[in-house]
């Protein structure tokens, strides 16, 4: 079984399983209905406990994935459903941020209803909505703590000062945002620090850099309609430019005579104890190579030579 680790209040698997591209995000169109059942019967198979989805990938659909295949299946015992409220779809690249009260309170009975299941394990603020003190969105949160629709409660893409709103009130376990090799805005902002230093786990999503860092990714395979064609690191220039990176990451991994992602994801795991990355995939090749980061053990020589490659040309968004 894979170690574990303590995301705030929850003990989880060291890595958890992203499962937004199952339905939204990446080259949807390839996605397959029968490959996503086997890669998240294999999650379980290898020990990943942690499963992330948000009411809004879809919209709607990734929840009834996750109900019809791990919940209806036989696995609710065995798994911690991560979701999310607060994201709202306006168009299929558009959104908008409601953290109105009753909204949540709402949002959260939908969300049972399509996973199948009558508790959610850590219920997530997808964004903080800025027309709406944070301090009343998570007071409705903490609400549906108590009437046990809900066990633990975290926030995404925070900012420090409004994790330590939200915790005064209820207890924040987790915080997720993006942090990867080429991503370190949550290192530079405090929130990494804040949540190891305050008994908060950090959930990293996106810590293969959308899949770049594997060194898989080109201009040609990012398709339109894939969310990255219209990110700013994935123009043909930021990509060429970029390349280094992928370049560094792949001598380290041939040192161990591992793969990039490898690499990319125990650097991600030795950033602190307080981090699970979850890793997004719909195949059961990608997820078997992620799981198997938790044995890559990184020397300080790596640890040096990753801190010297170049930032990134372009800004994640």
């Amino acid at each position: 079984m894979m170690n574990t680790r303590r995301l705030g209040q929850l003990t989880t698997s060291a890595i958890g399983l992203g499962c937004m591209p199952m339905s939204w995000g990446y080259n949807v169109a390839d996605a397959d209905a029968a490959e996503s059942r086997a890669t998240l019967h294999r999650a379980v198979e290898l020990g990943v406990t942690l499963f992330d989805t948000a009411d809004v990938y879809g919209p709607y659909t990734n929840e009834e994935t996750l109900g019809e295949y791990l919940v209806k299946e036989g696995f609710r015992d065995q798994v911690l459903i991560a979701t999310k409220v607060g994201l709202t779809p306006i168009s299929p690249t558009q959104y908008g941020r409601n953290g109105q009260p009753e909204y949540v309170r709402s949002a959260i009975d939908a969300s049972l209803s399509r996973l199948g299941t009558d508790y959610v394990d850590l219920y997530q603020l997808h964004r903080v909505d800025p027309q709406v003190p944070i301090e009343e969105t998570w007071t409705a949160m903490a609400s549906l703590v108590e009437q046990g629709k809900v066990r633990y409660l975290g926030l995404s893409e925070a900012s420090v000062d409004e994790i330590s709103r939200a915790h005064a009130i209820h207890p924040v376990t987790s915080v997720q945002s993006e942090f990867s090799i080429w991503t370190s805005d949550n290192v530079d902002n405090g929130v990494l620090d804040y949540t190891r230093d305050n008994g908060i786990g950090f959930m990293p999503y996106a810590p293969l850099g959308r899949g770049f860092l594997t060194g898989t990714v080109s201009a040609s395979s990012v398709t339109e309609g894939d969310f990255r064609s219209n990110n700013p690191r994935f123009t043909a220039e930021a990509i060429a430019s970029n390349q280094a990176i992928v370049d560094g990451i792949a001598q380290i991994a041939t040192r161990h005579g591992v793969e990039p992602s490898h690499i990319a994801l125990a650097w991600v795991l030795s950033q602190g104890d307080h981090i699970v990355p979850i890793p997004g995939t719909k195949r059961r090749k990608w997820l078997e190579q992620n799981v198997a980061a938790v044995n890559v053990i990184l020397t300080e020589q790596d640890l040096a030579d990753i801190a010297a490659l170049p930032k990134s040309l372009a800004p994640r968004y």
